[in-house]
C-alpha cells in the first residue's frame, strides 16, 4: 500500500463523534430507549466514545454492545473455511429499542446488512439506525448511513484506513493506494 493522504487527525475524529452524538440525540428526541451497538472491531470503541459524548451532553448512560457479524456475512465462504469467532456481547434487550449500529467505514454496505440481520436475531428493535465514521461510497445494496462522520469519495483502488487509539495506538483516518502485485 502506498500512502496518499491523511483525511482526519485525532481532533477531527473527536469533533465528528461529538457532532454525531448531538445528531443522535436530536433525531431521536432524547435518549430514552436508545442503545449503541459497535460492529467489531473498530465500531466498538467508536460506539463507546459516542456513548461517552452522549453521557456528557445528556447526563444519561447509554447501553453499548459489541457485535460480531462474521457468520452473517454473505461472503463467508470467501473469508475462511472455519472463521474464527469473537464474542457478540449485547447484555441488554434490543426489542422495542432504537439501535444505532456503529462502524468505522461503510463501503459496499454488506457489513451493515449482516449487522442488521444479527441485531434482529437478538430481538425486534423499534428502529435501526446506522453510523459510519467514513462513508466512502460504492454501496452495492440499497442501504445508507443515518449518521456520517465524513464522506470521502474514493476509487475502488484505494483503501481507507481508520486507526483508533484503543485498537491501533493512535487515532487517524488515511487513504492508501493499493499497490499492484508484481509477478515474477
Amino acid at each position: 500500500m502506498k500512502f496518499k493522504a491523511q483525511i482526519m487527525d485525532e481532533a477531527a475524529v473527536e469533533r465528528a463523534l461529538i457532532r454525531i452524538a448531538h445528531q443522535i440525540i436530536e433525531r431521536n428526541g432524547g435518549v430514552d430507549g436508545l442503545c449503541l451497538i459497535g460492529i467489531k472491531t473498530r465500531g466498538v470503541p467508536l460506539a463507546e466514545r459516542i456513548a461517552e459524548n452522549i453521557r456528557r451532553i445528556e447526563g444519561a448512560k447509554i447501553p453499548v454492545g459489541k457485535l460480531d457479524i462474521r457468520l452473517y456475512r454473505d461472503d463467508l465462504t470467501n473469508i475462511a473455511e472455519s472463521p474464527i469467532l469473537s464474542e457478540t456481547d449485547v447484555s441488554f434487550p434490543v426489542a422495542g429499542k432504537t439501535v444505532v449500529l456503529v462502524d468505522d467505514v461503510i463501503f459496499t454496505c454488506r457489513t451493515a446488512r449482516a449487522a442488521m440481520d444479527a441485531v434482529t436475531d437478538l430481538g425486534r428493535p423499534a428502529r435501526i439506525q446506522l453510523f459510519a465514521l467514513i462513508d466512502r461510497g460504492h454501496s452495492e445494496l440499497p442501504i445508507r448511513a443515518t449518521y456520517i462522520g465524513k464522506n470521502i469519495p474514493t476509487s475502488t483502488s484505494e483503501i481507507v484506513s481508520v486507526k483508533l487509539t484503543e485498537t491501533d495506538g493512535e487515532t487517524s483516518v488515511s487513504i492508501y493506494e493499493k499497490t499492484p502485485l508484481i509477478r515474477g
